[in-house]
């Protein structure tokens, strides 16, 4: 919405700043920011007054979990809004990708929302159906993939891109639809999966979607995608004020999330946050590399699929209790211990996904 203000510039004043992505993605992340501070208390007290017993905890879970039992749900909704309400006033809004982006966050949003008001209210772990869930998000997902597939270049809207490989692409003809629902639905998914400790999910999040924001950036320059030997996707550079807006109402977040936690994210944000890690991935043609800066989700989610899967061969578990971070939980690991150790790792592995774009 500012961006619309460069009208009023003769290239000398002011106004020009808002030009620049840079300066517009650093008013995104102090607005979002602002935005978490100043709403984090009201709204933390109105979803403790309308939730009452807050967020159910599982009994089969590690006991500690038993002493959070009150703290309510749905703080996603802070995220979301302040990084919705920075994007729509810091980035330019005629550009289709950033609305693709935030279509795919709100709506995963909105599933997020629907599973925890059906946790709160029947007062069970139970929430939404797991297969309407999928069904809808898959659904969300086959808009966006359609939409992102349309926007790119007719060089590049079935093909995916490697890392490392400099102009390599493997064209997926329509299969790369369902390959890129596939990133989306399981982005947001595995995020989710990762959401179950104090702090453990936003702070990855955050470094995760980093990583993606400077490979929007760059992706988004001609000369940069030259230098590097990237596929230029025009338009990708916007991104980067979503981002902003991302990481900002994280931190705001993270300030009433931190151990002993406040207020919980939620499907509302697990979801919202994951889903938009995988529009992103899509839109820029780095599908492959979100699983790198995003491995410790993929490891989370991975964690599940083979507790599940052997379990139901052998009737035996491989973890002690799965998503993985239980599991260390149920090693004697403290809390804090686990969630600063998995920052440390994804901050690894963002660092290693970034290196891909040089290493060509």
């Amino acid at each position: 919405m500012l961006y619309w203000l460069t009208a009023l510039s003769d290239g000398g004043d002011i106004f020009n700043l808002f030009r620049y992505i840079t300066f517009r993605a650093g008013g995104a992340f102090m607005t979002a920011l602002i935005f978490g501070f100043l709403f984090g208390p009201p709204l933390i007290n109105v979803l403790r007054r309308s939730q009452g017993k807050g967020q159910p905890i599982r009994e089969d879970g590690p006991q500690t979990h038993l002493l959070k039992a009150g703290t309510p749900t749905m703080g996603g909704l802070l995220i979301v809004g302040a990084l919705v309400t920075s994007t729509l006033l810091w980035a330019r809004l005629d550009s289709p990708l950033v609305w693709l982006v935030l279509f795919v966050t709100l709506s995963f949003a909105a599933i997020g929302f629907a599973d925890d008001y059906a946790k709160v209210a029947k007062q069970t772990t139970a929430g939404v159906s797991g297969k309407v869930r999928l069904a809808i998000g898959f659904g969300v997902a086959l808009i966006a993939s359609l939409w992102a597939t349309w926007l790119h270049p007719s060089d590049l809207q079935f093909e995916l891109a490697l890392p490392i490989f400099k102009d390599v692409l493997i064209n997926l003809g329509y299969g790369f639809i369902p390959f890129a629902m596939f990133v989306i639905v399981g982005a947001a998914n595995a995020v989710n999966l990762t959401d179950g400790l104090d702090g453990l999910a936003i702070m990855p999040v955050m470094i995760a979607s980093s990583a993606l924001g400077i490979i929007a950036y760059t992706v988004g320059r001609v000369d940069y995608t030259e230098y590097l030997g990237l596929h230029y996707v025009p338009g990708t550079g916007e991104i980067i004020i979503f981002v902003a807006g991302l990481v900002g109402g994280g931190l705001g977040f993270l300030w009433y999330n931190a151990p002993p936690a406040a207020v919980f994210m939620g499907d509302t944000g697990s979801l919202a946050l994951g889903g938009a890690l995988g529009a992103i991935a899509v839109v820029t043609k780095h599908e492959i590399v979100l699983a790198i800066v995003g491995g410790l989700f993929v490891v989370e989610a991975l964690s599940v699929i083979i507790q599940v899967a052997y379990f139901k061969r052998t009737g035996k578990r491989v973890f002690l209790m799965a998503p993985i971070h239980h599991h260390y939980e149920k090693k004697g690991w403290a809390e804090p211990q686990i969630v600063i150790r998995f920052w440390i790792i994804s901050l690894i592995l963002a660092i290693i996904g970034l290196a891909t774009l040089k290493l060509r």
